[in-house]
């Protein structure tokens, strides 16, 4: 799409947010309605397309993307009404007779723009809080998972009108494009290096983004942890979506008298849910491009794998990987890893470990398998991340009951049912004031010390 069609499609949607078409609660819930109503029909495609973009199971596709966004959607139908009146608060006796209160209203015309690790999920999720606060909307989905972002479109064009919701596709020159106009609001997720890009732009028309980007998310190991629990589940959300996940672990940090056992339990539980041949099982994922896979490639080590390493690079997959003895210098600690390759460190002393992770960039998980009650405090107070788990891991975003984000290097701003609702409303304070009595203590010439004293009080 070019720079004129698109700026072309945001003015329809500036004309048509004016309207106030988007403002009633039942409208909103309409759409909402009608979204849900895709996704089911399209629930099929969806799962092809994810299946070609990143060799996604219809489970692990429904689990992970499609299970998610309907399960925000009937969030949001039962809240949206509550979310959308006045709530009051007291007024001070200064501005006696009045009422306060508080209304959340829609930014207006926001840009969401979105990666192809959840192609869907990541799209239409953000979509759904944007619907509810009232908003219209333009969809960038990641020209890296061109199938989902097909059927994406299909399915947005079938659902709405392009001046209330539109989807532009295309490469950098449509995301430069975009990143040109004035949106009330940007939400982006993806790497840090284009969030800085993203920011740039909007700071350049003072337009409010929310970011979530990534970062090197780190798995505590305690002495004190369940091991064999620790392991399947470290497993699990490591190698979910081949890796390709924002909030997977990382790197392992384990107490050196328990990796020996962490290692043994996690290379069994690599075979139990993946197979002795990881690339021969079908619901293994793949590497979403060439260029990512190169550059995975480029972060093994074979001196250090002690299982795993196996290439498929005809359909860029790689086998889970673990790698041991791993070191800050090394070439897989020096970027965030967003593939199937899990180092492991160790340390001896936890506030000495915890001390360190305090002088990185926060990332946006952290995890800590632990029964260690003053080592969960240390960990949950002292240290700075977007959020994360206790004894399990990924599981936290997994819910619209709390908010997920970033913070710091890792993105601002959150989202997921009432923070989604948030992130895309600004709240109003208002003082409705009343014409009935006029205090005149407020007003020139000030000459009284009485008046002084009763403004004091009032003001209390």
């Amino acid at each position: 799409m070019t720079r004129e069609a698109i700026a072309e499609l945001l003015e329809k949607q500036r004309s048509y947010y004016n309207t106030a078409q988007t403002l009633p609660v039942s409208f909103r819930k309409t759409q909402l309605k009608k979204l849900y109503a895709a996704v089911k029909k399209y629930e099929p495609e969806i799962q092809n397309a994810l299946q070609a973009d990143l060799g996604k199971s219809a489970y692990e596709g429904f689990m992970c993307e499609v299970g998610l966004v309907l399960a925000e959607i009937t969030y949001m139908l039962r809240h949206v009404k509550k979310w959308s009146k006045r709530q009051p608060v007291s007024t001070p006796l200064a501005q006696f007779p009045s009422r306060s209160f508080r209304q959340a209203v829609p930014y207006g015309n926001v840009l969401i723009m979105s990666p192809w690790n959840y192609p869907f999920l990541l799209t239409i999720e953000p979509l759904v809080n944007a619907i509810a606060a009232g908003n219209t909307a333009i969809m960038k989905p990641s020209a890296y998972s061109p199938a989902t972002g097909k059927v994406i479109v299909k399915m947005i064009r079938e659902c709405f009108p392009e001046e209330y919701v539109a989807v532009v596709t295309g490469g950098r020159e449509e995301n430069t494009a975009l990143l040109e106009q004035k949106f009330d609001m940007i939400f982006f997720t993806g790497s840090q290096a284009v969030g800085k890009e993203v920011l740039r732009a909007a700071a350049e028309h003072l337009t409010p983004a929310v970011l979530e980007l990534g970062g090197k998310s780190p798995c505590i190991v305690e002495e004190s942890a369940n091991i064999p629990l620790a392991a399947r589940r470290i497993v699990f959300g490591k190698f979910l979506n081949c890796g390709q996940t924002c909030v997977a672990p990382d790197y392992i940090l384990c107490h050196r008298s328990v990796k020996d056992q962490l290692i043994r339990e996690m290379k069994n539980q690599i075979t139990l849910q993946f197979g002795e041949n990881p690339l021969e099982n079908e619901n293994y994922g793949k590497i979403i491009s060439q260029k990512h896979f190169d550059r995975l490639c480029r972060l093994l080590d074979d001196r250090k794998i002690i299982l795993g390493g196996q290439l498929d690079a005809f359909q860029c997959r790689i086998a889970p990987t673990l790698m041991d003895s791993v070191t800050e210098e090394d070439a897989v600690m020096s970027q965030e890893i967003f593939g199937p390759i899990l180092p492991i460190m160790t340390y001896d002393n936890f506030d000495a470990m915890i001390a360190n992770l305090q002088n990185k960039e926060k990332p946006l998980a952290l995890y800590l398998f632990s029964k260690n009650q003053k080592h969960i405090r240390q960990v949950t107070t002292q240290l700075r991340y977007g959020g994360g788990c206790i004894n399990d891991v990924v599981i936290h975003l997994a819910t619209s009951q709390m908010g997920f984000g970033g913070v710091g290097e890792s993105g601002m701003g959150s989202y997921h049912g009432k923070d989604g609702f948030d992130a895309f409303s600004h709240t109003k304070s208002i003082v409705d004031k009343k014409t009935w009595l006029d205090l005149p203590m407020r007003y020139q010439p000030y000459h009284s010390k009485f008046y002084e004293k009763l403004l004091h009080i009032f003001l209390r």
